[in-house]
């Protein structure tokens, strides 16, 4: 589920322009649960760079990088309605040397101060496609084929097993949040 990363994208460009972004590392300690969230919003965490050049992979059709056109296609997939005007932003911030690519040290650049908490939570809300608190089996398929992957349902419902702390069969905001905070194990 790492694709979920990509959902942050943006809110970092957003820090860039304003240069402002918390300097707070990972959370330490116990799993965010629902009660932290009202405080913890602009919290920092920091992804873990693996993951996210396996990210950066996934967007870049081009071994030069990430265009413009790329990230309008995948705010298209995600239902942004202005994805041809709020790609044309992002990469206005974040090509530096303004070749038209965004390359693997542009897109990290963007990341280095990490992900906000609360942009953690909104990314929830994207894969809740029926907004019901909680994400399906069938939400996360629905959610992966619009980004380019193929996933059987059985396969979603593994993922949602392994993610589930509660055993209800759902994702639910504090095991989504958990998911995406905890550390990464080294294979």
């Amino acid at each position: 589920m790492s694709h979920l990363s990509i959902l942050s994208f943006k809110y970092n460009l957003a820090k860039l322009r304003s240069k402002a972004g918390s300097k707070a590392g990972r959370p330490v300690g116990r799993p965010l649960l629902a009660r932290d969230r009202q405080f913890s919003d602009l919290s920092t965490y920091k992804p873990d760079e693996e993951e996210m050049k396996k990210v950066f992979h996934t967007i870049a059709r081009d071994p030069r990088g990430i265009n413009k056109k790329d990230l309008q296609l995948l705010l298209e997939r995600l239902g942004k309605a202005d994805a041809a005007d709020e790609a044309r932003q992002m990469m206005c911030v974040a090509d530096h040397n303004k070749d038209g690519y965004m390359d693997l040290e542009e897109f990290m650049e963007v990341h280095r101060n990490g992900v906000q908490l609360g942009d953690i939570r909104r990314a929830f809300f994207v894969f809740d496609r029926n907004q019901d608190g909680r994400i399906s089996a069938e939400e996360i398929m629905t959610m992966l084929r619009k980004l380019g992957e193929s996933c059987s349902l059985e396969d979603c419902r593994k993922m949602v097993r392994e993610i589930d702390r509660n055993g209800y069969g759902f994702v639910d905001m504090d095991d989504f949040m958990a998911m995406m905070t905890r550390p990464r194990r080294k294979l």
